[in-house]
């Protein structure tokens, strides 16, 4: 509850539930006073009802609760009571076993190091091809990836519109195997800037995309091409004079057929117009530098592995599912197209 919330809050959440429970046990009490009333003659009254009749006669009588039924209740304040002493719940207080979903998880995690950690720690001792070779290495690097990046890459890494395709070799950072692990670790953030105003009027815009599409011979208008061929040269800053982009700043190369955000005339168009951002949060310290490694193979081992066909293995293994789930917490995209 600390992590939540202020002292202020921790203190009414307590009073909140201490009131709650005495007004339970007040309940309770009062209704144990009830007595059947009798007459004069020490017989009982008869029974007053609450008033409810169904089918005609079937009335529902006003009687105190049975003993046993009350003493279950009271049974279960105090459990609440002990519950409370020995686990959270009133605030901020820990309990008297201190424990918590964080501590839980932890210990969790600890003892999966302990058991697997030898497996991970050879694997990171090998470079990153020949861990891409390894059977054993590629099923636990496939289930980090179906955990961590498949929901935007897909599962056969064939990705998607703004989610790059890991399975080819165009990559925005490059391709290699310690490149791609820097991804991993540190993220990426590719930004472009909104360029219409620089590149001049909606007609030069125009001008300006259908050149870019040239460069790949993407349709196009060959003579609006020839006009924005100029205007082009406030792009080339980052891609370059000749439009194969820069991967130190993570430009992408124009003279491929491959787009993130679409090829179409409209789409480059609007590119130039609004600008782009496409970030990958840093996997560092969401997972162990050795499962990173692994993941960083395997996403290397997808456009380079001569007996990979790009495609998510269904290989049954679930010792080392458990080995790729005991410490994962995050789903983000690999920023590359």
């Amino acid at each position: 509850m600390a992590d939540f919330f202020n002292e202020g809050w921790s203190i009414g959440i307590a009073i909140v539930v201490a009131i709650s429970i005495f007004a339970c046990g007040l309940l309770l009490w009062s209704q144990s006073k009830v007595r059947v009333k009798l007459g004069q003659d020490g017989k009982p009254l008869p029974t007053e009802t609450t008033g409810h009749v169904w089918d005609g006669n079937l009335r529902e009588n006003n009687n105190p609760l049975p003993r046993w039924w009350m003493g279950l209740f009271y049974l279960t304040i105090v459990f609440g009571v002990v519950y409370l002493v020995l686990y959270p719940g009133m605030g901020s207080m820990q309990g008297a076993f201190g424990w918590s979903q964080v501590g839980e998880y932890n210990e969790e995690v600890d003892a999966g190091e302990k058991q697997y950690g030898p497996l991970f720690n050879k694997y990171l001792a090998m470079d990153i091809p020949t861990v891409a070779k390894d059977p054993q290495a590629k099923e636990i690097g496939q289930r980090l990836f179906l955990n961590s990046c498949a929901q935007c890459h897909g599962s056969d890494a064939y990705g998607s519109k703004s989610f790059p395709n890991l399975t080819d070799k165009d990559w925005l950072y490059g391709g290699d195997p310690e490149t791609i692990k820097a991804t991993v670790l540190g993220g990426r953030h590719g930004q472009m800037p909104p360029m219409g105003a620089a590149v001049g009027g909606d007609e030069d815009v125009r001008n300006v995309a259908n050149y870019v599409l040239s460069l790949s011979n993407s349709t196009h208008d060959p003579i609006k091409a020839v006009l924005g061929k100029p205007k082009f040269m406030v792009c080339a800053a980052c891609h370059g004079a000749d439009g194969k982009g820069n991967q130190a700043l993570g430009a992408p190369n124009l003279t491929d057929k491959i787009w993130l955000y679409g090829g179409g005339i409209n789409a480059v168009m609007e590119t130039i117009n609004k600008g782009r951002a496409n970030q990958m949060p840093a996997h560092k310290g969401l997972l162990s530098e050795a499962k990173i490694h692994l993941l960083a193979a395997y996403v290397w081992g997808l456009s380079n592995n001569p007996s990979s066909d790009g495609q998510v293995s269904a290989a049954d293994a679930s010792t080392v599912g458990l080995l790729a789930n005991s410490e994962n917490k995050s789903i983000t995209p690999l920023d590359r197209q």
